[in-house]
């Protein structure tokens, strides 16, 4: 079963079962980082009662050079729980992701692995990468994203500049 649910609906027990599925599968304390994320939207992937992955992504705006900036779901915390890895939980809550974000003009991510997300259709952006700060862009060539056009996506030169408006902890 899958339930999707905000930040804010979230009970104390279902926050402490996500943090304790992202912390198993990240082998790190990833409450702070929830802190870092701000409220979203969530994706729980449930085994009977048993919360096994979870998926949140909240609203983030990418523009491609030459582009307004574009209305972006931007996932975080793909997780699941060690024991139920590679049984399609992951790939079961991208799917159904793309289903509740028809509004956006794009998705992307910062992969922790790219192979799953290569197989459902998400492509690395090719041309260089920045963070918007204060009126000025930021190169952050060390980082990498992965976008999911959807079906409000202008048409896209993925060689061009992206840039991501700055936000504290991972820019990306």
């Amino acid at each position: 079963m899958i339930r999707k649910i905000t930040s804010g609906d979230l009970s104390p027990e279902l926050a402490q079962a996500v943090i304790r599925v992202c912390d198993a599968a990240y082998q790190t304390d990833t409450k702070p980082l929830f802190s870092q994320l701000g409220p979203g939207l969530h994706l729980l992937a449930f085994q009977g009662d048993k919360l096994v992955s979870h998926l949140m992504w909240v609203t983030r705006w990418l523009q491609p050079e030459g582009i307004t900036p574009l209305r972006t779901a931007y996932v975080e915390m793909v997780a699941t729980d060690p024991p139920m890895q590679r049984r399609g939980y992951a790939s079961l809550l991208l799917g159904d992701f793309v289903r509740h974000v028809g509004e956006y003009e794009l998705a992307a991510l910062c992969p922790a692995t790219e192979s799953v997300y290569a197989r459902l259709g998400w492509k690395f952006w090719r041309g260089p990468l920045a963070a918007r700060r204060e009126g000025r862009l930021i190169p952050t060539p060390e980082e990498r994203v992965m976008l999911l056009p959807l079906p409000h996506t202008p048409a896209l030169d993925w060689e061009r500049p992206l840039s991501v408006e700055w936000r504290d902890g991972e820019v990306w």
